[in-house]
């Protein structure tokens, strides 16, 4: 029984880093998307999340059925629920990712970003990306200072963030409501991307100390 146990929790541990490496590719995706006016990168982002709506939900009873059977202890229950959070996560991940992408198909075939933002969102996307990919190093190595530079490259993020605002605030834009109404959305979904990782960074600190601080 105990091996049948252990079994199942590196199934939960498998899963994450699944679900992980396919919002990666997803912001990878729509970013580039988003950034290049591709409009096949942008459908592929929209056309996948279904596939990781079911990998979530999949993970999701089989971290309630380890509860419910195994009655898990400790750092086994911490590692069962904190799937369950990080899952949500991911999932808010992907579905951020859509967003992006969805921006990127609207306005194709022109640019979603308004001028003057380019740089900008290419940095904030290319911050996504790397943040999802250290999100899955996380999942899989479990070493403890990834999540200092998750926080740290979330940081950088908000900094990018309250720039777009400055910009879309300023007189250069007084003529593009369109652009303004793009580039805040766009700026919002990155911003939130990048809070769920460091949600899912947080319940790996959690996971691995007992302390979420």
């Amino acid at each position: 029984m105990r091996e049948v146990f252990q079994q199942s929790l590196r199934e939960v541990q498998e899963r994450l880093v699944k679900i992980a490496e396919l919002v990666e590719e997803s912001i990878d995706d729509a970013t580039g998307a988003f950034g290049g006016s591709d409009v096949a990168r942008a459908e592929r982002v929209i056309d996948g999340g279904d596939r990781i709506e079911v990998l979530v939900a999949e993970l999701d009873q089989l971290a309630i059925d380890i509860l419910a059977r195994q009655q898990p202890v400790a750092s086994d229950l911490r590692l069962v629920v904190g799937a369950l959070r990080m899952s949500s996560s991911l999932e808010r991940m992907a579905d951020l990712a859509q967003h992006i992408a969805q921006l990127a198909r609207y306005r194709y075939p022109e640019s979603a970003i308004p001028a003057g933002l380019t740089k900008t969102f290419v940095r904030m996307g290319a911050l996504d990306v790397q943040m999802a990919g250290l999100i899955v190093e996380l999942l899989r190595t479990q070493e403890s200072d990834v999540i200092d530079q998750v926080r740290d490259l979330d940081d950088d993020l908000d900094e990018l963030h309250a720039k777009v605002f400055e910009k879309v605030l300023s007189d250069k834009l007084a003529n593009n409501p369109t652009g303004v109404v793009d580039a805040t959305l766009a700026s919002r979904y990155h911003e939130r991307f990048g809070d769920h990782a460091v949600g899912v960074a947080k319940q790996m600190q959690y996971f691995l100390s007992g302390s979420i601080d």
